[in-house]
């Protein structure tokens, strides 16, 4: 076996060993006598390890080459433009592939492109060779060589649609549906050309999970028209790093839609009592406490927001800090919320809180929090923790009408057959139906009674349905 063979065999490439041995030749030829058969064809296995990546996540805009295998995800249309200096045409395609390691752009010109049009499908496996470049929505590969390799293969699926816990860094074209979380305000900013940009963000969910959403420019002032539980359709997204969590960025040449359609979202949170200081969780419970919004001066100038909640789960309550936009949410006393990528700091006389900034979400859900009791389940307990939370608004004309007819037709033989309790506790929502909390269990009151938040009370009467009608109020003085 000669020099050259040895070398192409340790090499262990996918270039066949004809092509290897005519790039030595030439390279012989080009050093002009000065490097033998060997040393060219060491020289020529050293540009070849350079150029070829383990994956498409390794592909850097700075490579000179990049040769990779990766499947179709995804083809775009074949363009005809004007050339400025000749008198044909061009043409140009785009095809989205990816492998197990991520996905990328590849640009194919001329009579590549031509040819790949009638040639190329989704689901086909390339081996790739060009050159890497950023380009508008991350890096993308001009192509000089692609041919198919049905050969080989890469374990990767061909999506038409993403799910949130799908989605790695690189992707891009990616459309997914979500629920909203979280918006906040359009930000301005300055570029380098003089001109205003915008931006601005959401933060959605799937059953999968959830992920933040940068919108741009024309795209932006869409935080402002959804709320949180709309559910969108992102069309064209494309996905990008920040402090080392994903996000699925949509510009220009992307679209965000609502849709009529439910999108569930399931957040993993964690009991407060199992909470420690430095972490950053997600964690859920029942409204009891609001404090005012408070305003301060930043050390540049500029002025900021928080306010106060207090919440609630099974296992204990917690103070969480709402920063900036977040101050102004429509939250009440006994709703149920979820925050998400909260900061577990020290707090106040040694307690822990919780602070949601710029990365959280603080989000209302519209059902009953976990372990919470309905009266076909007998088997569950009647007034566990936050089973006694009402989720629904506490500000709607419609419920609370509806919670006054639903007490009004009770028979009298159901409110007499009924249990007697009475219970000991603080005022946290005053309104209909009354929530007293004893530091353990909560209690809804039905009572046409005036209290106060904060009054701290004893009610007897029958309980039914997890609410106690009030029979008998004494206030504590």
């Amino acid at each position: 076996m000669g020099a050259i063979e040895d070398v192409y065999t340790d090499l262990d490439t996918d270039i066949e060993f004809d092509e290897f041995e005519t790039a030595v030749e030439e390279k012989v030829e080009e050093m002009g006598g000065l490097a033998d058969e060997e040393t060219a064809a060491m020289l020529i296995a050293h540009e070849i390890r350079d150029d070829e990546v383990e994956g498409v996540a390794d592909i850097k805009p700075d490579m000179d080459e990049a040769k990779f295998l990766a499947k179709i995800q995804k083809i775009g249309e074949i363009r005809t433009f004007e050339r400025d200096d000749e008198e044909t045409d061009g043409h140009v395609m785009n095809l989205t592939v990816a492998d197990e390691t991520g996905q990328i752009r590849i640009t194919l010109w001329d009579e590549m492109a031509t040819d790949a049009a009638e040639k190329v499908n989704v689901g086909q496996v390339l081996r790739v060779s060009g050159r890497p470049k950023e380009g508008f929505n991350g890096i993308e590969v001009d192509v000089n060589k692609v041919e198919p390799a049905p050969e080989e293969e890469v374990a990767v699926e061909a999506l038409d649609s993403y799910r949130i816990e799908d989605l790695s860094l690189g992707l891009s074209d990616v459309n997914l549906e979500g629920r909203v979380l979280d918006t906040d305000s359009v930000r301005t900013f300055d570029r380098d050309d003089g001109t205003e940009g915008h931006v601005s963000n959401l933060q959605i969910g799937d059953p999968t999970g959830r992920i933040r959403v940068t919108l741009w420019d024309e795209q932006a002032p869409l935080a402002n028209e959804l709320d949180a539980g709309d559910c969108i359709e992102i069309v064209d997204g494309y996905v990008r790093e920040r402090e080392g969590a994903l996000e699925l960025h949509v510009s220009g040449r992307g679209d965000v839609n609502v849709i009529d359609k439910t999108i569930g979202y399931d957040p993993q949170t964690r009991d407060i009592e199992s909470l420690s200081i430095d972490e950053t969780v997600d964690l859920a419970g029942g409204v009891i406490e609001i404090g005012d919004k408070r305003t301060f001066d930043r050390d540049d100038g500029s002025q900021g927001q928080v306010r106060n909640i207090r919440v609630k789960d099974e296992t204990g309550d917690m103070r969480i800090a709402l920063w900036g936009d977040k101050a102004n949410l429509d939250i009440d006393l006994a709703d149920y919320i979820v925050c998400t990528a909260a900061e577990i700091q020290e707090g106040w006389q040694d307690d822990l809180e919780a602070s949601a900034g710029w990365q959280s979400t603080v989000t209302k859900l519209d059902r009953d929090p976990p372990g919470a009791s309905t009266p076909d389940d007998s088997s569950s307990p009647a007034n566990d923790g936050l089973a006694a939370f009402d989720t629904t608004s506490r500000t709607s004309e419609t419920s609370e009408a509806k919670e006054t007819s639903e007490t009004a037709v009770q028979s009298s033989e159901a409110v007499q057959t009924a249990q007697t309790e009475e219970f000991t506790g603080t005022v946290v929502q005053a309104g209909s139906p009354v929530i007293l909390d004893d530091g353990s269990e909560t209690r809804r009151v039905v009572t046409d009674s005036s209290l106060r938040l904060g009054e701290r009370v004893t009610v007897t009467g029958p309980i039914q349905d997890d609410k106690i009608t009030a029979e008998s109020i004494e206030r504590e003085e």
